[in-house]
């Protein structure tokens, strides 16, 4: 869309470029925080409404420390894995773009908390997680056809692991508010990963609302890969004519104005032909005819 365009041309100066590599420090100091003290995030660092209106305001910002996984097993792996997301992600739409996602996201967490709290007195703590998945959702969108190694040995391409996540968000969001908590149903949802609590479906339901929103809108602006692609080999291809465009070079000893600011450069009109020749073999070059 164009106010997406617009908003780039004015704050565009003020994004962080390589994003995801502060997230994932931060991440990664999280992670440290939860080996050391597993009590800490939630007592004092989660999004807390209650506790952000009793003057906890840090919460608001040290929310997003919560790492994506808390086994030492695979928090490398997923460490690596986000990472290479938001790297991809910001070099498809740009720093100012991906900024614009990330942030977004975590403003409607905060926003969605707060009133929450305000208008029905719940008090529901957020952390990262489905932050997270919004972004996996934007890279299988972007880029479909990528194969990851589902359980480090089965090829799968990006869109099936996609669909599986929209499907998780799904019932998520369905199964926080009409599964009690503590039923049989709910243990089940629980064995597959599914905690079904109104906070994790309001989570759930924010960060697909988030990606829904700024897809939507960048598919509007036509910013697919093909696009991008195209418009990158056209502005290279326009670069580097102009480049040979304004460049003068002799035909004899092959030397331009890049090799001296004291050299000058003619054509000949004796010459059948546009040839060019430096100082020192306009007067004694062998006329082409």
């Amino acid at each position: 869309m164009r106010w997406l365009d617009r908003m780039e041309r004015r704050f565009g100066k003020y994004a962080i470029p390589n994003l995801m590599y502060y997230i994932i420090i931060l991440y990664a100091l999280g992670f440290v925080v939860q080996v050391v003290s597993p009590e800490l995030y939630s007592s004092y660092l989660a999004l807390d409404a209650a506790a952000i209106l009793r003057g906890e305001v840090w919460r608001i910002f040290t929310f997003i420390i919560q790492p994506p996984t808390g086994s030492f097993i695979f928090i490398f792996f997923s460490l690596y894995l986000y990472y290479m997301i938001g790297k991809m992600l910001e070099y498809q739409w740009g720093a100012f773009k991906f900024n614009l996602y990330f942030f977004s996201g975590l403003l409607l967490h905060v926003i969605v908390c707060l009133l929450i709290y305000l208008v029905t007195g719940y008090n529901l703590s957020y952390g990262t997680m489905y932050l997270n998945m919004s972004l996996f959702f934007a890279f299988a969108a972007l880029f479909p056809d990528v194969q990851f190694l589902l359980f480090f040995i089965i090829p799968i391409k990006c869109k099936y692991l996609g669909y599986a996540n929209g499907l998780y968000f799904l019932i998520t969001i369905i199964a926080g508010f009409v599964v009690p908590v503590g039923s049989p149903t709910w243990f089940s949802l629980a064995q597959f990963g599914i905690l079904a609590m109104p906070a994790n479906s309001v989570a759930a339901l924010v960060s697909f609302l988030n990606f829904i929103i700024f897809f939507l809108a960048t598919r509007r602006n036509k910013f697919s890969p093909k696009e991008v692609k195209r418009r990158r080999t056209y502005a290279k291809k326009v670069r580097v004519a102009s480049e040979k465009s304004n460049q003068h070079r002799c035909v004899i000893c092959g030397r331009t104005e890049k090799d001296g600011e004291d050299l000058e450069f003619r054509f000949c009109s004796k010459c059948a032909g546009n040839y060019e020749y430096c100082q020192d073999h306009l007067f004694t070059h062998e006329h082409r005819r």
